[in-house]
This record gives C-alpha cells, structure tokens and sequence, in this order.
C-alpha cells in the first residue's frame, strides 16, 4: 500500500527536492515545469471565450504562486489570436499575497530584476510560494498582453472572499486575493466599471473551512473582520426561533 510523506519545509524546499529527484529518469515530473501540463491548463482560456459566445474578457485576473496558470491562460490567448478564433487579447492580471509576492516586486521594479523570497506564512496557502518555476514565462505573457500585477494583504483577501460569501459563493482564500485585487484595481479606476473580468477561482471554500470558521468568529491574526456573520444560538424553542426571526427581517 502507498503511502504518504510529510516534509518538513515549504512548497519552495519541496520543489527543489523534486527537482533533484526528477534527474531520476524513473521519475516523471508532473507540475507546471511540464509542458504538457501547461497545454492541458490552457484549454481555461479557450472554455473561457467559448462560453462567452468567442467574445474575448477585457480583463482577467489570475491568483498567482508558482504562475503556472498565468503563462498557460496567455498560451491559450495566444493560440486562439494566431488562428484567428479571436481578434484581441485580454489584459491579464496576477494577485498575489502580500506575505508572497515576489513578481509583485519585480513588477514594481520595472520587470528589471526578479528576486525570490521566502513566502511569509498566509491563509492563501497553495499561492505561498516565494520562487516560482514559471516565473519566465509568466513575466513574458504578462509583458505581451498589458500585464499587472497586485497584491492582497491577509485583511484584504479575507473579507473580499466574505463579500463574495455573501453573493452565494464560496471561495478560497486564493480566490480571495483574485477579488481583492479586482477591488482595488477598481477603487483606483484601473478597471472601469463597464468592463467585462473574469476571476478565476482555484479552490472551493469547503477545503478551507477552518478559515471561513475563523473569519466569522474573528480569530484569523491580522484581520479585522468586516463581514463577519455568526450563527445565533436558540434553544428549540418556537417562540424564542419567532423573536429572532422578527428581529432580522423587516415587515413587508
């Protein structure tokens, strides 16, 4: 029977372990270092255009860690403009989290340099990646279509995924930064409110349910709970359940 195995380190101390396994011909490397990976990622972006009868997003905002994803989706744009299914491309932008935001800085910096970092512990877990191996290709399509790139500190991404809570979804932490960023982008007039965006969602909230428990109840560090909507505790009592009831909803 397998078994699993628990490293004591980061996505970033894992990724070069299995860099060096994978010297190993026996091995087969399966993350986004693979192409093939990245060809199978970036049917996203044409389902994207094709659900939106081939009309083309004016912009689409990525949770970004080890960038996959962003040079895929740019793949799949490009794919699509050089046979002519579309006839422009959307600006592409990467959300990362503050405590994680290495192509952040380097965006910043003019795309003259790119340093990594040693991602700083963040409730968006799956994007805490300080050294990205797709790094290269996502600065390349992000420079090819207007590319931004926005970061979301852990305050931010947690009550933006509570907002969209509140809308009927329920999304990741990481989705959390895509819709933080969009706030922001908007705030500044970057994103116009005429706009057409897509946000991907990576993850669904039920795999981050300590998380959303934590948000509510206001114990997440660093977060200041805006949304926050705790149950109301009643006894099995009717009249006690019609007072509450009373209380919230207003009369018609």
């Amino acid at each position: 029977m397998a078994r699993s195995s628990c490293l004591d380190t980061d996505f970033d101390g894992c990724m070069a372990l299995v860099k060096r396994l994978t010297e190993d011909k026996g091995i087969y490397l399966a993350n986004s270092m693979n192409s093939l990976r990245v060809e199978g990622q970036k049917t996203i972006s044409i389902e994207m255009v094709q659900q939106f009868d081939w009309e083309v997003p004016d912009t689409i905002i990525i949770p970004g860690g080890n960038l996959g994803n962003v040079s895929a989706l740019g793949a799949g744009f490009e794919m699509m403009h050089d046979l002519g299914l579309v006839t422009r491309l959307p600006r592409i932008v990467v959300a990362q989290a503050e405590r994680a935001n290495p192509l952040y800085q380097a965006y910043k910096e003019g795309w003259d340099t790119f340093h990594p970092m040693t991602a700083g512990k963040t409730a968006a877990s799956a994007i805490q990646i300080g050294n990205p191996v797709s790094v290269d290709k996502a600065i390349r399509i992000l420079k090819r279509f207007g590319g931004i790139v926005e970061q979301a500190s852990e305050d931010e991404l947690a009550n933006a995924a509570a907002l969209a809570d509140r809308c009927g979804m329920f999304n990741c932490p990481h989705t959390g930064v895509a819709l933080a960023a969009l706030l922001k982008l908007k705030e500044r007039g970057v994103v116009a409110p005429d706009e057409r965006v897509i946000v991907i969602s990576t993850a669904n909230g039920l795999k981050f349910a300590e998380f959303k428990v934590g948000y509510h109840r206001g114990t997440l560090e660093g977060v200041t709970s805006r949304h926050a909507n705790l149950p109301v505790e009643l006894p099995a009592d009717f009249d006690a359940v019609r007072r509450a009831i009373d209380e919230r909803v207003e009369p018609v």
